[in-house]
């Protein structure tokens, strides 16, 4: 991806809050987009590229196919970072019944006392389920598969991260009253706090992008009044993104800036993770603003070998314990975990491991390190690492 900023990172090689310049994030996102550049668009609006039901037209053939793709991932990358397909689903009536089977989940987490947490609003103040794509694979397989046919979905997603992706989907309903979100870039460094963010290294920021591809697709009309997605075009090679939108001044540079598209039932919109985006007001008074939110991850977002980190944490807490008992310093003690205790929270069943306080839900390590910090016992926290890796995999608490 092209990087633009005219701010670098610190002698660190770490991007901090003291790089992010607003006049710089300025005259990035000042670039137009402009549709002759990709013919295979039919429109530019507001800075967003457009492609209409015209482009289904071109993807029988395998070379104009790879015409097609290799300009979608040049809109994601030096161009707009955002693209919006008219009529992805050009038959609504499957759209219909996968919105139907969503109902039912959303149905029957309430009638179970389900409460989903959120990574930016408060929980119940939105209808969302976690896990949709197991959860429709396995409550409604005829509705997955025609819904999961539709091939635009397979374009883009081949386009940014080739073959064998990773789809996951989370369903959200934004009822009427519904509050905006804050601005932010997405997974993976964007559900970090700045502090977080910034230890990272900054070719690190510059290639998580190309790890995730994020998309909507509409499952009910969405006019302004329902607040779909508010999107900046072109933030996306902002270098430091991903510490400045915590800042104050770009979320205002934002509010007053951004882009926002009305969608109808059956478009479907996909953007570099690194856009900055968030959802709108929904200040209608009857539109429950339904949207199947697709994450789709790269083959290359996986270690080449299981380990079994639960066991490994077991074994080596007493030796941890003895450690800190011995004086061992904090560095000490960190590298050893992180050796061995996994330190990161995703992928994980955010039905039963919910973010809840924070972005993500505490990580093996941060368990691992707590316990420590608490004098908790052997036993103690055995058990808290089993019932961990339970709600990970979708137990029960």
């Amino acid at each position: 991806m092209t990087i633009t900023q005219s701010s670098g990172p610190a002698a660190s090689g770490r991007y901090r809050a003291e790089d992010c310049n607003l006049e710089d994030f300025k005259q990035i996102v000042s670039t137009q987009t402009r549709v002759t550049d990709y013919p295979y668009a039919d429109a530019v609006e507001q800075n967003v590229l457009v492609y209409g039901p015209r482009l289904h037209s071109y993807l029988a053939h395998p070379a104009e196919r790879a015409d097609v793709q290799t300009e979608l991932a040049r809109a994601l990358t030096d161009g707009p970072g955002i693209v919006v397909f008219k009529g992805a689903f050009p038959h609504l009536d499957v759209v219909d019944r996968a919105t139907d089977a969503f109902n039912r989940l959303i149905g029957a987490q309430k009638a179970a006392g389900i409460t989903g947490g959120d990574h930016f609003a408060k929980p119940g103040a939105n209808d969302r389920v976690w896990g949709a794509l197991d959860k429709l694979a396995l409550a409604e397989p005829e509705v997955f598969a025609e819904y999961y046919a539709a091939d635009m979905l397979a374009v883009v997603a081949e386009a940014w991260l080739g073959p064998n992706y990773q789809v996951t989907s989370q369903v959200n309903v934004v009822n009427p009253g519904g509050t905006a979100q804050r601005a932010h870039r997405d997974y993976h460094l964007g559900f970090m706090s700045e502090g977080q963010a910034s230890a990272y290294p900054a070719h690190a920021h510059h290639l998580t992008p190309a790890l995730t591809l994020q998309g909507a697709v509409a499952h009910c009309d969405m006019p302004l009044e329902s607040g779909p997605t508010l999107y900046l075009p072109h933030s996306h090679k902002y270098g430091p993104g991903f510490v400045a939108f915590h800042r104050d001044d770009f979320t205002e540079y934002f509010q007053q800036n951004y882009t926002q598209l009305p969608l109808e039932k059956g478009d479907a919109v996909f953007f570099n993770p690194a856009l900055f985006h968030g959802a709108g007001s929904n200040v209608s008074t009857d539109i429950k603003r339904m949207a199947n939110l697709l994450q789709v991850s790269s083959a290359f977002g996986r270690a080449m070998e299981t380990v079994d980190r639960v066991a490994m944490s077991k074994a080596l807490y007493p030796v941890l314990q003895d450690l800190t008992s011995r004086g061992a310093s904090d560095r000490t003690i960190d590298n050893v975990i992180a050796a061995s205790a996994e330190g990161y929270a995703f992928p994980t069943n955010l039905d039963h491991d919910q973010p809840i306080g924070g972005l993500a839900p505490l990580t093996q390590a941060e368990l691992v390190r707590q316990a420590l910090d608490r004098g908790t016992t052997t036993e103690e926290l055995a058990s808290a690492l089993d019932a961990q890796a339970n709600r990970r995999l979708g137990g029960g608490q």
